[in-house]
């Protein structure tokens, strides 16, 4: 299973840092959504010396739409995992509808709504909705009842829709990081099962991989496969 984490100098906490804890809490791999905060030859050793994954991913924050597809056609050859971080109508349904984006992150923060229409197209073009359980574990009182509300409405439509999902609770620290246990009870308390939890916890992992398939070498272009004309050519 594997977590996606805000490290230095987004989070508080550097890569090496959370990898040795999430190694503790029994990991697999983590999601660096902090764009530079770690290279590859860091991945490489950090991975040695903890076995852990260290996934290159980033997450846009865009004030808009327009803003945000210009992010989107920079990044998305650089990083293994590109999120987009909701949390208003419009970043939300720009989200959906892009084929080159893996993670719609925290669509319900700040104005943002998700509604059925924004389900199926998160199914049809196969962009992974959060389900970022930090708002549940670090808020308190009335924003945390608000916090249930929405991921109980967020569940109810991904399930309804069938929409392609992963589960986090974004740490900033590795303080903040919770082992997928403790995780799979804080899903139980919204209503998800254990093993809805495991799958969205899973699912980054799984897209790790098909995305590191689809810019390796058997792949002359994302979804073309090379053929023995081309390897002999």
């Amino acid at each position: 299973m594997y977590e996606a984490v805000y490290a230095t100098p987004e989070g508080r906490s550097t890569v090496a840092r959370f990898a040795h804890t999430a190694s503790e809490y029994g990991f697999s791999g983590l999601v660096v959504r902090s764009g530079a905060a770690c290279g590859a030859d860091d991945a490489e050793a950090i991975a040695e010396s903890t076995g852990i994954d260290v996934v290159h991913g980033t997450e846009i924050r865009a004030e808009g739409p327009q803003k945000a597809s210009g992010y989107l056609g920079d990044r998305r050859e650089e990083y293994t995992v590109l999120a987009l971080r909701g949390g208003t109508n419009e970043l939300n349904r720009f989200a959906v509808e892009q084929e080159r984006l893996d993670v719609l992150t925290k669509p319900m923060a700040g104005e943002g709504d998700f509604n059925h229409v924004l389900a199926k197209a998160a199914a049809r073009n196969g962009v992974r909705v959060e389900f970022d359980l930090s708002t549940v574990l670090r808020l308190e009182g009335g924003p945390r009842v608000q916090a249930l509300s929405d991921m109980r409405k967020l569940r109810e439509l991904v399930g309804q829709y069938d929409a392609p999902y992963v589960v986090s609770g974004a740490p900033e620290s590795h303080l903040q990081l919770r082992g997928p246990r403790e995780l799979v009870a804080v899903g139980e308390r919204v209503g998800f099962s254990a093993e809805e939890i495991e799958h969205g916890l899973r699912e980054w992992g799984r897209l790790t991989d098909r995305n590191r398939e689809v810019v390796s070498e058997s792949f002359i272009e994302p979804g073309v496969r090379r053929g023995r004309y081309e390897e002999n050519g």
